[in-house]
């Protein structure tokens, strides 16, 4: 037994906990595809709606009680999933020689990955076992590809592969598993290092029919669907952007063979990337509250602090970023999240929305995403600036609660009560409490 459930024939049966200020049961996993494919679900078929951050260097550069530490921080801003790559080294603030903090290596043949260490991978286990007593998640790169592409490309694909069965007989039976293979892999699209990356995928495959795949590939725009490589691989599609974070999500959303989305990577608290003011606060919310109403299965959070875990990192943890990232979550899990259909053709924000863009900077794009249930229960709509809105009503079931969402202290103002006919118009009332301009419009069917 563990704090959050109990452990039964590979499944980790849900306990309660409080995330926040919303109780909910913990994930029963493994996670897999909802019926719809649109989103996942636990083995209670229960919705996940997945909000992370992304410690890739957790192996590598802590203790297993700073982990501790650092996850049961995580855990009050309900964050459930984790990104954290295997094998770490320089290239992921790590070890150069890709050892952990206290000198364990994961091959007894540097360079060899038919040489496994078993202390080392005994050490990652160890790491899954917190992260599931904290009811998490673990996004884990198997040997994530900044900083061990070269390895795999002077192994071959054959070694490749008995990696990845390796791995997948080693770790088949830890529940709070995704596998997601990548890492800034700009060069996919050469066939030579598409295949060593993917042969270590197909070879968990080999020997672990338990969890699902996800692959990032390359800045500043992809999807894993991208790839032809991997779409008979991944069951979960990973967005990877630093422009507006809804344009890629839109158009996976809008594929005819899609899979679940969600947002693995776009800016970072702060840090700077892609030429615009990076990981500011009205940026990161802009990346939030688009991904959330554009089809997204949920999206993972960063910072030049929790992804690396060096230095200071622990007097770094409760940033007004992952604050507001928890006020999204409480947000929409309180909600059938789940059933929103994103409003692309704006036939419920239906004047207002502004401008479309795939490559504005985040900071001057003017686009309001949108969303509605097809049973008219929910609406909501994300104003990054204040303009006025007008919304067809009749999209909504029975009479209609409307509220104004601040983003910036997890406070709602009341807008009124409506029909749920003909067209209203809304306009924001001014700047939000921390002087900036977004909002978000909350409909509710009574």
């Amino acid at each position: 037994m563990n704090r959050r459930g109990i452990w039964q024939g590979g499944v980790v049966v849900a306990a309660m906990t409080v995330l926040g200020s919303l109780a909910v049961a913990a994930p029963a996993f493994p996670l897999k595809p909802s019926a719809n494919n649109r989103y996942l679900v636990d083995q209670n078929n229960t919705p996940f709606f997945m909000v992370g951050d992304s410690p890739q260097a957790l192996v590598g550069n802590l203790t297993e009680s700073d982990a501790e530490f650092f996850l049961a921080n995580r855990e009050q801003y309900g964050i459930n999933a984790l990104w954290v790559n295997l094998l770490c080294n320089s290239g992921t603030a790590c070890n150069s020689d890709g050892t952990t903090y206290d000198g364990i290596a994961p091959f007894t043949t540097p360079g060899d990955p038919s040489t496994p260490n078993p202390a080392y991978f005994d050490r990652a286990a160890a790491m899954l076992d917190i992260a599931a007593s904290h009811g998490m998640v673990v996004l884990l790169d198997p040997i994530e590809t900044i900083g061990w592409l070269g390895v795999l490309q002077s192994n071959g694909v054959q070694k490749a592969r008995a990696y990845g069965r390796f791995l997948g007989k080693r770790f088949r039976n830890y529940p709070n598993i995704v596998w997601m293979s990548g890492n800034d892999f700009q060069s996919w699209q050469n066939d030579s290092d598409d295949a060593v990356v993917s042969a270590v995928a197909k070879g968990i495959q080999d020997k672990d029919a338990n969890h699902i795949h996800t692959a990032e590939l390359n800045y500043y725009v992809s999807g894993s669907l991208d790839d032809k490589t991997w779409r008979p691989i991944v069951a979960l599609d990973a967005v990877y952007t630093y422009r507006p974070t809804y344009a890629k999500e839109l158009e996976e959303y809008a594929r005819k063979n899609f899979k679940p989305t969600f947002l693995v990577e776009a800016n970072y608290e702060f840090e700077q990337n892609a030429g615009t003011d990076g990981g500011s606060l009205p940026n990161l919310r802009r990346q939030e509250y688009w991904s959330a109403l554009s089809g997204t299965a949920g999206q993972l959070y960063g910072s030049a602090y929790t992804w690396r875990l060096q230095g200071d990192w622990k007097n770094n943890l409760d940033t007004d970023g992952v604050k507001q990232l928890s006020w999204m979550r409480e947000l929409f899990a309180a909600r059938a999240w789940y059933d929103l259909v994103p409003d692309a053709k704006h036939k419920f924000l239906t004047k207002g929305y502004g401008t479309f863009s795939e490559d504005d900077p985040i900071p001057d794009d003017t686009y309001a995403a949108a969303a509605v249930t097809s049973d008219g229960t929910l609406g909501m709509a994300y104003l990054p600036d204040i303009r006025r809105v007008t919304i067809d009503m009749s999209k909504l079931a029975g009479e209609v609660t409307a509220r104004w969402f601040d983003p910036t202290n997890n406070s709602f103002q009341s807008i009124g009560t409506f029909a749920n006919s003909g067209h209203r118009r809304f306009k924001p009332p001014g700047h939000n409490s921390a002087g900036d301009k977004d909002w978000l419009l909350l409909l509710e069917a009574n």
